[in-house]
């Protein structure tokens, strides 16, 4: 096989722009939804979304890359990183290590693309690792490096990368590319174009010894905020992780060729379904926070544990609504204590009730 690298037109990556007319509108018209939705939260409001956002974002890029990590902890240190009070809970070095990363790309998202930023992403991304030679440096091991599934016997090779005495010549052109390209560079190109070759420019070079799936997800996202003027906040990873299949499809496909149209197609559906997802996020998000202003001082802590469970599963709500036994799970606490709190949470207009006796559902009363 031979790779995009190796042919002789790398890394002259060509499209056609007409089947991309249109894509950067359509992403334009969503920030400004986006931005205008932020406006008319409070400070506290704002601080409190975007550290959700983020989160689950964090949260979403390691699960692509098959690490689960601790929402709470995750916060915790996102909190931490802008300043913000926070508890005083340890951090695990996988949840410090990507909440560093994703803080510093939405602080400095403007700041141009270096050989630093990057080492020094790499160096928060695998904070605690004990298993890799080259930590905060590009890869130096002599042996391939290769993305391979099936047995060990037997293995399938989706890729092979430029060897490691190739990566920092490789390098030094990407990152000449990428700040050329900015909106303030010397050869401008269209958002979700820049920002999808960026993610496979960056991904066929695959610099690092490991991290290079998020540290190629947070590139894509700095040249889309770049492009925009404002961090974008957007689900992307949310959006890959729900379907790996056709993004690790996608980028096999687009790793054999320069002729990448197919591939920026792929890009710009993604980017424009996670904005979409974003937009749905944040209406939700808005309204916990207005429903939790309302009921400030009103709830137990069972029933403030039971809420935070439900808000937790997202837009797409709870499955199958809480019912009394989920609720005692959840609380720990006595059936008639639950339903009690459960009856006090209808009052109050946090839950609507649906069914009766053994069917009776509990869900979220977002429209109070």
């Amino acid at each position: 096989m031979v790779w995009n690298w190796q042919q002789p037109d790398w890394p002259h990556f060509s499209y056609e722009a007409l089947p991309l007319v249109g894509y950067d509108n359509r992403l334009l018209l969503g920030a400004g939804l986006l931005f205008g939705a932020f406006k008319h939260l409070d400070v506290d409001e704002k601080s409190q979304l975007t550290i959700e956002l983020i989160s689950n974002e964090a949260l979403k890029t390691s699960e692509i890359e098959g690490e689960y990590l601790d929402r709470d902890s995750l916060q915790s240190s996102i909190r931490r990183q802008f300043g913000l009070v926070s508890d005083n809970r340890k951090i695990p070095p996988a949840e410090q290590g990507i909440a560093q990363v994703m803080v510093n790309l939405y602080q400095g998202f403007q700041l141009p693309l270096s050989h630093a930023t990057l080492f020094n992403w790499h160096t928060m991304l695998t904070n605690g690792r004990r298993d890799l030679n080259d930590i905060g440096r590009y890869r130096t091991h002599q042996e391939p490096m290769q993305i391979v599934s099936g047995q060990v016997h037997s293995p399938k090779i989706h890729y092979e990368a430029p060897p490691s005495a190739q990566v920092m010549s490789e390098m030094d052109r990407f990152i000449d590319w990428f700040n050329a390209t900015a909106p303030d560079g010397n050869s401008p190109l269209p958002a979700l174009v820049r920002a999808g070759i960026a993610h496979l420019y960056f991904e066929s070079i695959h610099p690092f010894e490991d991290g290079n799936g998020r540290i190629g997800r947070a590139i894509a996202e700095k040249a889309l905020a770049q492009c925009l003027g404002q961090p974008t906040l957007i689900a992307i990873a949310h959006i890959i992780e729900r379907n790996k299949k056709a993004y690790y499809s996608a980028l096999e496909q687009a790793n054999k060729v320069n002729e990448i149209t197919a591939w920026l197609i792929y890009f710009a559906d993604t980017i424009l379904s996670a904005q979409s997802h974003t937009q749905v996020r944040l209406e939700f998000l808005i309204k916990k926070a207005k429903l939790y202003d309302r009921l400030r001082g009103q709830l137990n802590v069972r029933q403030e544990k039971a809420l935070a469970r439900m808000f937790r599963a997202g837009p797409e709500g709870f499955k199958e609504g809480l019912s009394a036994e989920k609720y005692l799970s959840i609380t720990g606490t006595t059936r008639p204590t639950a339903t009690r709190d459960l009856q006090d949470l209808v009052i109050k207009g946090a839950l609507t009730r649906t069914g009766e006796r053994k069917y009776t559902r509990y869900y979220l009363n977002l429209e109070s």
